[in-house]
């Protein structure tokens, strides 16, 4: 049995019904990986926008910043004496370093602030808003050192290792093509002022960043494309695996089929049931038979009680014969109500002239009856 067992496994991975997984991850894969944190992102896309904005904040607030930077560094200089000449306990230096903490966070605030809307807005366009901590619990497989090693030769290190290497030939030319365009400004910039010579070099120094940023982003993108190339290759599933959550999710076909079959062994019992109180039945006369009950007190037309193909319909004959039901032939009009009206359904108002005339004939039929016995 176990022999037979896994030479089906092996014919079913064979066929690509077992291991191979050549099929597109289903909404229920990705949501489930998505809840586990398991989402396609790239940091590097985020870092390149946060250093795109952080020059661009440099190059359009840089002067307020540095004042508000030369203000402070002013004003604890000229507090240094002051400090000098008192008792400096635990309690002054706790408010001095508070104090400049804070005006540095106020001349920040630009930087900070971008920052943290990049990196907000970076991760929602990318992955969406979903909160989940399950990336931060501890996982024991990551102890394991043979994981370890494999991890260190994947394919994604060798991608990291090539974003890396574009990243320094991305800075290397930026750099040398910078310098050696402004070399000769670079050289005469002792004929400048002091202040006058940092704002130049500060100004060199932000149109290399923000072309370098530029760069980034650039790679940053081609790695979001690649890693949501990984993460949907990651999630492809076995033709087995989709099976096996259709399964999970719809119930096993098998048990709905025989769920149905109940169901319509039930309905057939109670049509069964309800048969003795028809009028007429209306049969084909060997393949349809329908049975047709009218009760004005109950319902404005007649309506179908019940109705049969082949094996049903000889069974509806035989209880309308027990209970001395007029059976009555009338192919179109059997086969139009069989196809066309439901179960407990009045029949359409096209069809009231046909059924009219054969409950008709059947009323006359049973006053004979009623006036011979």
């Amino acid at each position: 049995m176990q022999l037979r067992d896994r030479r089906f496994a092996y014919n079913l991975q064979f066929f690509g019904e077992g291991g191979d997984k050549t099929e597109k991850a289903t909404p229920k894969k990705l949501d489930d990986a998505r809840k586990e944190g398991r989402v396609a992102r790239s940091s590097d896309l985020i870092n390149g926008f946060m250093l795109l904005l952080m020059f661009f904040v440099l190059k359009l607030f840089g002067g307020i910043m540095a004042n508000l930077f030369l203000d402070s560094f002013v004003k604890y200089y000229n507090k240094a004496s002051d400090i000098s000449m008192e008792v400096f306990d635990v309690r002054q230096a706790v408010n001095l370093s508070n104090e400049i903490v804070l005006d540095i966070v106020i001349a920040s605030l630009p930087v900070l602030i971008g920052s943290f809307v990049v990196a907000l807005v970076g991760n929602i366009v990318q992955v969406g808003w979903k909160v989940t901590g399950k990336p931060l619990k501890p996982k024991l497989d990551r102890l394991n050192p043979i994981g370890g090693l494999k991890r260190m030769f994947s394919q994604e290190k060798v991608v990291e290792l090539i974003k890396s290497i574009l990243k320094v030939l991305a800075i290397a030319l930026v750099a040398y093509n910078e310098v050696k365009d402004r070399w000769k400004f670079i050289l005469n910039l002792y004929d400048f002022e002091f202040m006058q010579a940092i704002l130049n070099i500060f100004d060199i120094v932000l149109d290399v960043g923000i072309k370098i940023s530029l760069i980034f982003v650039v790679i940053g993108l081609a790695d979001f494309g690649y890693q949501k190339w990984k993460h949907l290759h990651d999630l492809r599933m076995s033709k087995q695996e989709v099976k096996d959550e259709m399964k999970q999710s719809e119930g096993d076909p098998q048990i709905k089929g025989q769920i149905r079959q109940k169901m319509r062994e039930g309905a057939r019992r109670r049509m069964m049931q309800d048969l003795p109180k028809a009028d007429v039945v209306i049969t084909n006369p060997t393949h349809f038979a329908v049975a047709v009950k009218y009760d004005k007190e109950t319902a404005e037309a007649p309506y179908v009680l019940a109705k049969g193909a082949d094996y049903v319909a000889a069974n509806i004959k035989e209880i309308a014969k027990q209970n001395n039901i007029e059976i009555v032939e009338n192919k179109p009009l059997a086969r139009m109500l069989y196809y066309n009206v439901e179960i407990g359904d009045q029949i359409p108002p096209e069809l009231y002239q046909m059924v009219a005339e054969v409950l008709a004939y059947v009323y006359s039929v049973k006053n004979k009856e009623i006036l011979i016995s």
